[in-house]
C-alpha cells in the first residue's frame, strides 16, 4: 500500500504532519536520516518522495518490515550506548520524531550537509500531565530546541505548544536549515 506521495506504508502510522509540512525543504533526491525511526513511517514517506533513506533504530523487530523496501537502508544500532554509526557522513535531511537523547545533538548537527534540513519533533516539559514520557530526561526544556541550533542553523519554523492530536501532549518542533560556515556566529 502507498500513501498520496507514493510512499510505501507497510500498514504503518501516518507521517507526522510537521514532517510532511517541511519535507519539501529537504533538497530533492538528497539522502535522509530517520533517527530512532521506530516503525519507519518517516523513512517510508521520504523514500516514496525519491530520497535514499537511512533508517536507524535499536529495535531490530521494528526495522525488520522495512528490509528490502526500495530506497531504505536499515541499521540496527543503540544510539544511546553505542558509537555514533554515521561518523563522517552527511545528510540532506535529518528527521527525529518522538525521541530525545541530548548527547546526540552535536552528531546530528555535524551530520547535516550544506543546506541540509533538520526536522525535529518531540515531547516537552509539561507532558507529564498527559502521560508518557514523563521523565524529565526525555522532555525538552522550554526553548531547548532553539538553543541547540542557534548560531548553527537558520530556523524556518519553531513551536513549543500543547497539541490535542494524535493525543494530548506538550511538544516542541523545529525545522532548520544548515548555514554556510561563513554565516555562523
Amino acid at each position: 500500500m502507498a500513501n498520496a506521495t507514493g510512499a510505501p506504508q507497510h500498514g504503518l502510522a501516518t507521517p507526522s504532519a510537521w514532517v510532511v509540512r517541511w519535507a519539501d525543504r529537504v533538497p530533492a533526491g538528497g539522502r535522509v536520516l530517520d533517527l530512532a525511526c521506530g516503525n519507519g513511517r518517516h523513512a517510508c514517506y521520504f523514500a516514496g518522495r525519491g530520497h535514499p533513506v537511512e533508517a536507524v533504530d535499536r529495535d531490530a523487530a521494528k526495522l525488520a518490515p522495512l528490509a528490502g523496501t526500495p530506497g531504505i537502508r536499515t541499521r540496527n544500532a543503540d544510539l544511546e550506548t553505542g558509537p555514533w554509526p554515521y561518523e563522517g557522513q552527511q545528510f540532506a535531511g535529518i528527521v527525529v520524531a518522538n525521541y530525545l537523547h541530548r548527547p546526540l545533538f552535536p552528531h546530528l548537527l555535524a551530520a547535516l550537509g550544506p543546506e541540509g534540513v533538520l526536522i525535529y519533533e518531540t515531547f516537552a516539559a509539561g507532558n507529564e500531565r498527559y502521560g508518557r514520557p514523563a521523565n524529565p530526561a526525555h522532555l525538552l526544556e522550554p526553548g531547548e530546541l532553539l538553543d541547540r541550533v542557534i548560531g548553527r542553523l537558520r530556523v524556518i519554523a519553531y513551536e513549543d505548544l500543547f497539541v490535542a492530536d494524535p493525543r494530548p501532549a506538550m511538544i516542541q518542533r523545529i525545522c532548520a536549515v544548515n548555514l554556510p560556515l561563513e554565516s555562523r556566529g
